[in-house]
């Protein structure tokens, strides 16, 4: 019980004094996770606008499959993505297996499906008076469907709250590809599995706090949003 208060204090301490690989560590997992974000956002939401406004053959298999694949287990990606990137694999040309590019590729495939299925679902649920009014004033096809993605907006951005939070708090995946090397591919995640098998506590437990606090912002923000996105459509 000592042991494990002292681990707390020396945690605290790590945080105030802003330590230097501690916060290396908080900010590689920061780009990481964003840069993943920003590209499973990019594709993911023109993929959601799609199935949700177009019909076109296939696509009732299309939105099962996005929605299996948002429970895709961490490990697997690992593994699909270490044998894409491995060197006897079709890109190990590239040389990108233990480097945060394959960490990113590999959370990029995690967040995508989350996007993409939670912003067809934000869609879908779009009052149609909007698409007619958009009709009757005239609109273009283009307008109206912009129209549509406006009045989802509060639920698009939930979907993207979402897959950071699912990103940031993955460890299986980028365990696999990144190597978990020091200073170079090793994130909150995989920092907190390492250091307690080590019986390191403190940096654990630092992490441990920064990671909680973030998971607690990020679900902040995804409620005030879903609560704004409610009072708006009440």
């Amino acid at each position: 019980m000592e042991s494990l208060l002292q681990g707390f204090i020396k945690a605290f301490e790590l945080i105030v004094h802003f330590d230097q690989p501690l916060f290396g560590i908080i900010l590689l997992s920061l780009k990481v996770s964003g840069s993943a974000l920003f590209i499973a956002t990019a594709i993911g939401v023109p993929i959601g606008a799609l199935l949700g406004l177009k019909r076109f053959p296939g696509r009732d298999l299309a939105i099962s499959m996005v929605n299996t694949l948002m429970g895709l287990p961490p490990v697997v990606v690992g593994l699909f993505v270490y044998v894409l990137l491995s060197r006897k694999g079709p890109l190990g040309f590239m040389g990108l297996l233990y480097s945060p590019s394959a960490m990113i590729v590999a959370q990029t495939i995690l967040a995508l499906p989350i996007v993409s299925a939670l912003c067809h679902s934000a869609i879908v649920n779009v009052d149609p008076v909007i698409r007619q009014a958009a009709r009757t004033l005239g609109a273009t096809e283009n307008q109206e469907t912009l129209a549509v993605i406006h009045e989802a907006r509060y639920g698009i951005f939930s979907a993207v709250i979402a897959a950071f939070g699912r990103v940031m708090a993955e460890v299986g995946a980028i365990l696999i590809v990144g190597g978990n090397i020091a200073g170079y591919t090793r994130v909150m995640t995989t920092t907190i599995a390492l250091e307690t098998d080590k019986g390191n506590f403190e940096l654990a437990i630092a992490l441990g706090i920064i990671l909680i606090s973030l998971s607690f912002t990020i679900n902040a923000i995804l409620h005030y949003v879903q609560k704004k996105g409610m009072v708006r459509t009440a």
